[in-house]
This record gives structure tokens, C-alpha cells and sequence, in this order.
């Protein structure tokens, strides 16, 4: 077992009196309650589809585009309102609105208010996402913010990691809505630890006004800086690809590639690249620098974007070249994910509710966009997805350069 604590930077003040190991165990656990209703819903769609008799696969992606759908919008309402009157009030209510959502998900007597629940669930989930960014930005910077994410990312995706397999068991175990009992309840746990240990770290003197000039003033200061957006709109196109991965991975596995109960245990092995790109970049993101690391990936997704969609056109594309190429397509991401966010969020310091609630929403809508749009066209080929994944990988590459004036790998004081 690693000790986090053993490398770890001294313990922000900001976050006492929790040490530094119990601070990334609690972003993980409060970050985690996104992903974990996202992924624990991929083994029950054929049984909601049953339930609430739906045959169309596509149409049962609204289970997920819909969460996400209520995660993007209120993430933009969420960050003004914790720079005004604090991280926890806000973090809390949304953890509230999610517990109460899971109990409207349990006893959802049709499809469409079940959609109404999940849509309720992905706004509660807002709050965790923006203040959790937010949280890490009060208390650290630079390197020590990307190692932070990088840790928390790295134990917080042992749950989506796992949670198809759940998912899977609780499927024999009970029917759907045991899903919701659960996470209900760890909605509870996640809000008990916060409620009792996480200090406010947003001091009176920083809080800023909700005077809609004041507000907008904010929001522009975030979009017109060129770091901040061109990172913002290169996660989201990237987010597009992986939510398109998601969308549609029931049906590629069942359906393609005829895994039937085994899809969990396919879904979970790939997803696992994204722990292991955590724990790595949290070990040498101060000696190689955000830039360096972030822009590697980004060619290595390229790279996997190009190979997956040549296999598919030359008709070679086997289910152990697939996942291998997942597996390398998650690492990648995984190194971009947490060293994006850094890297957008580290001339916003004043601002970070809002700007993360603006980075949240601009990443998350546009990620479900275009994540919905390859869903949607799912033919039963491998081919709009590895189509529409070359093509995020472009668009990113593209925008990257834009933001960094062509000037990759560099340091950011080689660049500012």
C-alpha cells in the first residue's frame, strides 16, 4: 500500500485540521458520487428497457444523457453561489437534492419521471463537482493542484472502476431499483463525513457579490482568458469522446463483440487506465510539468484515435486490439483530465467558484453534445464511434495549439 501522506505537501491550512491524506480521500469520495450514477446504470438498462418496455438501446441512453444533462446546467448557477456565501452551505444542499432524487428514482412509477429523477440527481451532483475543483483551488496551486487532483482521481475512480460489476450483481441480487438504495445511502455517508469534518475553506474576505454585473464581470474575466478556454473547450471535446465511450458501451459490448454478463468486467479493466494515469501523474507532475504530460497524452490519444479507426475500415478490429486500445485511451485521458483542469483553472484563483462553475458547465455540455450526437449513431459497428473518436482527437489538438500559441510542452513561464 502507498502512504499518500509520505510525499505529500505539509497540509494546507485551509483544509484543517484534516491531514492531507484524508483531504484527497474526501474530494475522491465527494467527486465520486458523479461517476458512480453514471456507470452503476450500464448493467441495468436492458432491465429498466424491460421495465418500462423500451426496445430501442438508443433511447435508453437518456438514463444517461439526461444526468449529465442537469450536471452541465446547474454547474453554472453553483460556482457564483459558493463564491458568495461559501463551499459548504452549497456543496451540502446539492449532496441534499441528489439523496432526495435517488428516493424519486426508487419509486419512479414511469420512464419519464424516472428521467425527472435522474435529471434532479445530475443537479445535485453539479455542487460536487464545481466545489470540489473549487475546494482544491482555495488550498493549493500550480503542481500541488494537478498532484492533488491527480490523487483524488486515482482513488476515486476505484468506484467507477467497479461499479458496472456492481451494478451488474446487484442486477442478480435484486431488480433495478436496488441501484438507486444505493446510492441514496452513499449519498448520506458522502454527506455525514462533509457535514462533520470539511471546514469552510472560502475565507468572509474573498467571498464576492451575486450583483449580476459583478457576476458577469466574473464570467467574462474566465472566458476571455485564452488558458482558460482553450483548455476548457479541448476537455470538453475529449469529454465528448469518453461520454460517447460510455453511451455506448453496453450495446458495443453485448451486441459487437457478444460479452453478455462479462461487459462489466471489460468495462471495468479499461477504465482502470484512468487510476493508473492518476497515480503516475501525481508522481511527476512537479518534476515534468502540466504542460509536458498533458500534451503527451494528447498526441498519444491522437495516435489511438487514428489506429482504432484504421482497424475498423480495414475490418480488423478484434475484441483484444479493442480493449487494448481502450485501456491506452483511458490512460491518456487520464492525464489529461486532472492536468486540463489545473492548468484552466490556475490563473482563475480569484474567482474559482465561478470560473470552475463555467469550466464545469462549458466541459459537461459540450461533452454531452457530442457524446449523444456518436451515441445516436450507433449503427452496431464500430464505426460512428472510432469515426467521431479521430475527430475529437483533431479538434483538441487543434484548440490546444490555439490556447498555447503553438507552443507545446513548454513550461508556463515559458508561455505567459
Amino acid at each position: 500500500m502507498t502512504d499518500i501522506n509520505a510525499d505529500a505537501p505539509a497540509a494546507s491550512p485551509a483544509h484543517l485540521p484534516m491531514r492531507f491524506a484524508e483531504f484527497v480521500a474526501m474530494i475522491a469520495a465527494i467527486m465520486a458520487l458523479n461517476p458512480l450514477a453514471m456507470d452503476i446504470m450500464l448493467p441495468a438498462l436492458p432491465h429498466l428497457g424491460a421495465a418500462f418496455k423500451i426496445a430501442d438501446g438508443n433511447h435508453l441512453q437518456a438514463v444517461l444523457s439526461v444526468f449529465l444533462l442537469g450536471f452541465g446546467f446547474a454547474q453554472f448557477a453553483i460556482g457564483p453561489l459558493s463564491d458568495r456565501y461559501g463551499r459548504r452551505p452549497i456543496l451540502l444542499a446539492g449532496m441534499g437534492v441528489y439523496c432526495i432524487a435517488s428516493v424519486l428514482a426508487l419509486f419512479a412509477p414511469s420512464f419519464e419521471m424516472l428521467l425527472l429523477a435522474r435529471l434532479l440527481q445530475g443537479l445535485g451532483t453539479a455542487a460536487t463537482r464545481v466545489i470540489a475543483v473549487s475546494i482544491v483551488r482555495d488550498c493549493y496551486s500550480g503542481g500541488r493542484m494537478a498532484g492533488v487532483m491527480s490523487l483524488a482521481i486515482m482513488v476515486f475512480i476505484s468506484v467507477p472502476v467497479i461499479a458496472p460489476s456492481f451494478g451488474q450483481a446487484l442486477m442478480v441480487l435484486t431488480e433495478w431499483r436496488g441501484i438507486f438504495v444505493v446510492l441514496m445511502l452513499y449519498g448520506l455517508l458522502t454527506f455525514a463525513w462533509s457535514a462533520w469534518r470539511l471546514p469552510e475553506t472560502l475565507s468572509v474576505a474573498n467571498r464576492r457579490s451575486l450583483a449580476i454585473p459583478d457576476v458577469l464581470f466574473a464570467y467574462r474575466q474566465t472566458i476571455s482568458h485564452r488558458q482558460t478556454l482553450g483548455y476548457g473547450v479541448a476537455a470538453g471535446v475529449l469529454q465528448g469522446a469518453l461520454f460517447a465511450f460510455v453511451f455506448t458501451s453496453q450495446q458495443v459490448f453485448t451486441e459487437i463483440f457478444h460479452l453478455g454478463h462479462y461487459f462489466p468486467l471489460a468495462f471495468a479493466s479499461i477504465a482502470f487506465g484512468v487510476a493508473i494515469a492518476g497515480f503516475f501523474n501525481s508522481r511527476v507532475v512537479n518534476r515534468l510539468g502540466m504542460r509536458f504530460i498533458s500534451h503527451a497524452a494528447l498526441f498519444g490519444f491522437v495516435t489511438v484515435g487514428s489506429l482504432m479507426l484504421l482497424g475498423v475500415l480495414a475490418g480488423f478490429m478484434p475484441l483484444w486490439l479493442f480493449m487494448a486500445l481502450s485501456m491506452i485511451m483511458m490512460f491518456a485521458f487520464g492525464l489529461m483530465f486532472s492536468n486540463f483542469t489545473a492548468l484552466a483553472m490556475e490563473p482563475q484563483g480569484h474567482i474559482a467558484g465561478t470560473a470552475s462553475s463555467l469550466y464545469g458547465t462549458l466541459t459537461t455540455l459540450l461533452g454531452i453534445a457530442i457524446g449523444a450526437f456518436i451515441g445516436q449513431h450507433y449503427d452496431g459497428t464500430l464505426l460512428p464511434f472510432t469515426t467521431g473518436l479521430f475527430a475529437c482527437t483533431l479538434i483538441a489538438l487543434a484548440v490546444v495549439l490555439v490556447a498555447e500559441k503553438g507552443r507545446l510542452f513548454m513550461s508556463h513561464k515559458a508561455v505567459s
